[in-house]
């Protein structure tokens, strides 16, 4: 068996038989009639991902990311319906495609505008909240809840964690300073609430009302993150071509294309190997599950097995499907070149 699944048809018929994601990386419609399926409008828009958001919060666990790729106002039409279903905002990437990208293709009689050379990639986590008896509540106002119903003044927190003020003025506040307790902080809050809190509301910080929360349980609810120094939110890097630009033979690939040339892209939307290496080696380990449900040419997928991961991807239509099977392929047989070569 290869270490990727590719679904010949819709995701949404494809979704309920993968695993759990770590990251699921969405490059679908733009509305701007780019593929086949694809709006020619916005005005579709919302109603063309809506079942894929319902099911990709369905399958999300509390430490899913998303990764969203679009032009900034199919982004900005999008996004509504990617918070009212929990998906909270972190922060927006931008590709910058640099002056090569309209080079030559700008008249500067009629555009009236700024040409664009950009398109962005927004990254959303699962919006993390706990049901109680008095509603459901974001982790900041759980923590201090639960401090609160031991009955112990808030100042212990301090002393719980073997600090001087940083469990009240980080973990337990409600202002904007407030962040996430590491699993070995939570593990000393949890362990001195049960031990010394009022015995009638135990257990406290349970997530099941039977038990408290462990430390790899609480460590599973926030998604990882590898930092790398020096990269910010802005990627420059030219128009995808060389080598790595998959292109036709005559096929058109999207409905705004016309009479393409054997100089004509595959799929307008691939993006660069480089971008996906660096979106899974950021934000997923080694062996997590990688779903790219609009697959295109799969470059995420193929990113995934370079790196170690297990993509799930779909693609519907017949030409991209069979590009996109013969990278997948590649890339495993480079792959296990590597590692044979390596032993």
């Amino acid at each position: 068996m290869p270490p990727w699944t590719l679904h010949y048809g819709d995701a949404l018929n494809a979704y309920e038989g993968w695993p759990a994601p770590s990251t699921i990386i969405s490059d679908g419609a733009y509305g701007v009639g780019g593929f086949p399926g694809d709006p020619r409008t916005l005005g579709g828009l919302v109603d063309w991902y809506r079942p894929h958001v319902d099911a990709w919060s369905k399958n999300a666990t509390p430490a899913t990311t998303l990764w969203f790729w679009n032009t900034e106002v199919g982004w900005a039409t999008t996004h509504p319906l990617l918070a009212e279903n929990g998906w909270e905002y972190v922060q927006t990437v931008v590709w910058d495609k640099g002056i090569q990208h309209i080079a030559g293709n700008v008249n500067g009689e009629t555009i009236r505008q700024f040409p664009v050379v950009t398109e962005i990639c927004v990254l959303y986590r699962r919006r993390l909240e706990f049901a109680t008896t008095t509603g459901v509540m974001t982790a900041k106002e759980w923590l201090r809840h639960e401090w609160r119903r031991t009955g112990l003044p808030l100042y212990e927190a301090n002393k719980a964690c073997g600090v001087k003020n940083a469990a009240t003025r980080k973990y337990l506040t409600q202002d904007w300073l407030w962040y996430f307790p590491p699993a070995e902080m939570m593990q000393l809050l949890v362990a001195y609430a049960n031990k010394h809190g009022d015995l009638r509301g135990r257990p406290y910080f349970s997530l099941d009302g039977k038990r408290p929360v462990t430390t790899t349980e609480w460590a599973a609810l926030r998604h990882p993150w590898a930092h790398e120094h020096a990269v910010t939110n802005v990627w420059s890097h030219p128009p995808l071509n060389g080598e790595e630009r998959y292109k036709g033979n005559g096929h058109r690939s999207a409905p705004r294309v016309h009479r393409p040339g054997k100089n004509a892209t595959v799929h307008l939307n691939q993006k660069p190997l480089a971008f996906m290496r660096r979106i899974l080696t950021a934000s997923t380990r080694l062996s997590d599950v990688v779903w790219e449900p609009f697959g295109g040419l799969c470059s995420a997928s193929v990113a995934a097995i370079e790196l170690g991961r297990r993509p799930f991807a779909a693609e519907k239509y017949q030409v991209f499907h069979e590009h996109a099977r013969q990278r997948l392929e590649e890339a495993t047989r480079n792959k296990e070149t590597g590692m044979a070569d390596c032993g």
